[in-house]
């Protein structure tokens, strides 16, 4: 019961890669950031290796609810007020260009379907004001304001993104997993990584978002590890959602599978302080708000096949760090997503590769570790 739904789907063995001797570059951690930077590392011409504690896509990429959103932790008027209307615009074309980049390489395991934020009365203002905003600087967006059941009984408006999509996560970084291994990379599973003190590499890449305790003690002070939590239903017998759902500024959030099953995650603000944790782990408190939830969208009990959480790392400006980590030569990071880690790990894990080979990209700027450091 505690699996994750979307790591239940049986892994194809990863074709074997040889990276004799010394590695150009170790990464550690196999989930969308590492293999992304794995398979341009590899494409670029540099011997690779990539250690996963546990097995390609089991940490955080693995156990999300499944989201492929454009933007990132802010809410887009708030990344306008704090990161000035220039550089907030800069970060949400990033993010669309990495969700076509997805939409490229995931196969079926990315649908481009739009997603939906939900507003009750009490969030009205707030999301009538990101729509303004998003349009106001030239984004798409559309404004529905009759819902249908059973949304009707719960919310009075939404935003439409229609370049978002749903994601079936595990599958998405196990194809791009094999991506990179074609390239030349090699990904060593059950390979754990205590400190980055261990590898003996000119380059080291920490890329495991949520889970860098003790690889690295600066870090631990700047990435906070926060406890998503998720269920996933039986099929359901008819389609209610056809695309990611959202609400409450992301304390809810919910999607229906191509096969019916219902995911839906969040509730944390129901016990906010025991989340801020690295345990991977279910608790009865927030189980029982999913639940809760569930009930009231389906209008009966859910049936329960899953279980799960995730551990996401948080920053304290909600940005991602992404970049050289100051005063350590060699030494990298790309992590830190808040929540926002299936488009932003890919493109953070592009751009630390291209700086990485040499050409470090203009956008790399937006997540510069030092301001943190």
């Amino acid at each position: 019961m505690t699996e994750s739904y979307w790591l239940a789907e049986p892994a194809q063995v990863l074709a074997a890669a040889n990276v004799e001797g010394r590695a150009d570059v170790a990464i550690v951690g196999a989930g969308v950031t590492g293999c992304a930077c794995a398979l341009a590392l590899a494409e670029g011409g540099l011997h690779v290796r990539v250690h996963e504690a546990r097995r390609v896509a089991s940490g955080a990429s693995g156990r999300n609810g499944g989201f492929a959103l454009r933007g990132g932790a802010m809410p887009y008027p708030w990344a306008r007020r704090e990161l000035g209307p220039e550089t907030a615009a800069e970060l949400w074309r990033l993010s669309e260009r990495y969700l076509d980049r997805m939409e490229e390489l995931a196969g079926d395991a990315f649908r481009r379907v739009g997603s939906l934020r939900l507003a009750d009365t009490e969030e009205l203002d707030d999301v009538r004001a990101e729509y303004e905003a998003l349009r106001a600087d030239g984004f798409d967006a559309d404004w529905v304001d009759r819902l249908e059941p059973p949304l009707d009984d719960l919310f009075v408006a939404a935003i439409r993104h229609p370049g978002d999509g749903a994601l079936h996560p595990a599958r998405w970084v196990r194809r791009l997993a094999a991506q990179a291994v074609a390239a030349g990379a090699q990904i060593l599973e059950k390979s754990r990584v205590e400190s980055v003190d261990a590898l003996d590499s000119d380059q080291v890449v920490i890329a495991t978002d949520g889970y860098t305790r003790d690889l690295f003690e600066p870090l631990d002070r700047v990435i906070r590890p926060v406890r998503g939590q998720v269920l996933a239903t039986e099929p359901l017998e008819q389609r209610l959602f056809d695309c990611p759902h959202y609400a409450r500024h992301g304390f809810d959030y919910w999607q229906q599978t191509p096969e019916g099953n219902l995911v839906l995650g969040g509730r944390r603000d129901a016990s906010l302080e025991s989340e801020y944790t690295g345990e991977e782990a279910v608790t009865d408190a927030i189980q029982q708000e999913l639940e809760g939830l569930a009930a009231q969208l389906l209008g009966q009990p859910p049936r329960i096949a899953h279980r799960w959480s995730g551990i996401f790392g948080a920053t304290e400006d909600r940005l991602p760090l992404a970049g050289p980590i100051p005063g350590r030569d060699g030494l990298w990071v790309a992590a830190g997503y808040s929540g926002h880690g299936n488009v932003l790990g890919l493109a953070c894990g592009k751009l630390v590769a291209e700086a990485i080979l040499g050409q470090p990209p203009p956008e790399l700027q937006l997540f510069d570790p030092a301001r943190l450091f």
